[in-house]
């Protein structure tokens, strides 16, 4: 009995080893160094958003190649970088988009060539530095691109060639303090409601109050009112306006809060230019917003153009660095 027992354990063995004899593949050499290719990490997470800062300390982003594949390089790769500005339209037909390239004389390439040494993955990091303040710098708070592509006796990966840098330049807050409002004051307004909101709230001046839980409201009583609305304030001497910070009503919801708002400024009260318009959003918190050009004036008009649910609207607080 054992004996048949062992008989039938050798026999099905025998077949195991012979059914993985006939799977057995037989793979053909490969050259591994086929897949080994340089790139630009900076590209790898499609375009590369730069917000610099208006100031004459130095301001730069980073670009480099790197190696990638299996182990090491055998020997120094020498690779090179150039601006491409036919890519700058093949961007925009691609994305729908109508950035105009980096003006020339607002940045320089930190170096145009490097190498990826021997037993490294990596060049040393490399800036594109751009001029953000004085003669050539570029304007605030517009977009440029800037594609920068990668060159090499060696094989590139195409999909990682070039980085697509967006470069934008705005003033830092911090250097832009709110202007004091203790000689501001209400010239004039298109309506308010001075009596249904109770007695701390609903006019204009509540907009100056240093106090987020007050506010203006468009008339709704008697009849109401209707877009646009608007409250002038002077601000008691001309000042350099930057930009305008703006609080909506400490509610949840949408209803009655601004959308699209516009600013007038004047230095007579009598005069007027548009300087900017924008689109607030329906949070709670402060929102500042800078002008796209700064201007000197003494008188500033909040225009309501539409609101974000409703044809009334309200504000908390309204002020300018």
């Amino acid at each position: 009995m054992k004996n048949t027992i062992y008989g039938k354990v050798i026999i099905i063995a025998f077949l195991i080893l012979s059914q993985s004899c006939k799977n057995e593949v037989n793979l053909p050499n490969q050259d591994e160094s086929s897949y080994n290719q340089i790139y630009m990490p900076q590209a790898a997470n499609g375009v590369v958003s730069g917000t610099l800062e208006v100031k004459p300390a130095e301001q730069f982003l980073i670009y480099g190649a790197n190696y990638g594949g299996r182990g090491y390089p055998a020997q120094d790769i020498k690779v090179s970088f150039n601006v491409d500005a036919s890519l700058v339209a093949t961007y925009n037909a691609a994305n729908n988009t109508s950035y105009k390239i980096l003006p020339p004389e607002s940045y320089r390439l930190g170096a145009t060539e490097a190498v990826i040494r021997k037993g490294d993955l990596a060049t040393a990091p490399i800036k594109v530095i751009v001029k953000t303040t004085g003669e050539k710098a570029i304007p605030m708070f517009t977009t440029y691109l800037l594609p920068v592509t990668l060159s090499a006796d060696f094989k590139i990966n195409e999909k990682l060639k070039t980085t697509y840098f967006l470069v934008t330049s705005e003033p830092s807050a911090a250097d832009y303090p709110d202007y004091d409002r203790a000689a501001w004051s209400i010239v004039d307004f298109s309506s308010q409601e001075a009596t249904g909101e109770g007695p701390n709230n609903g006019r204009a001046i509540f907009t100056l109050d240093n106090n987020i839980n007050t506010f203006w409201h468009a008339q709704w009583s008697n009849g109401g009112s209707i877009l646009p609305h608007h409250i002038t304030y002077d601000m008691g001497g001309v000042k350099s306006l930057h930009g305008f910070n703006f609080t909506q009503r400490q509610i949840s919801g949408s209803g009655g809060k601004a959308d699209s708002v516009e600013i007038q400024t004047s230095l007579d009260k009598i005069n007027w230019t548009r300087a900017a318009g924008f689109h607030l959003q329906t949070v709670q918190p402060q929102q500042k917003k800078w002008l796209p050009n700064f201007v000197d004036a003494r008188y500033v008009k909040y225009v309501v153009i539409s609101t974000h649910g409703g044809v009334f609207s309200s504000l908390a607080e309204f002020g300018a660095y």
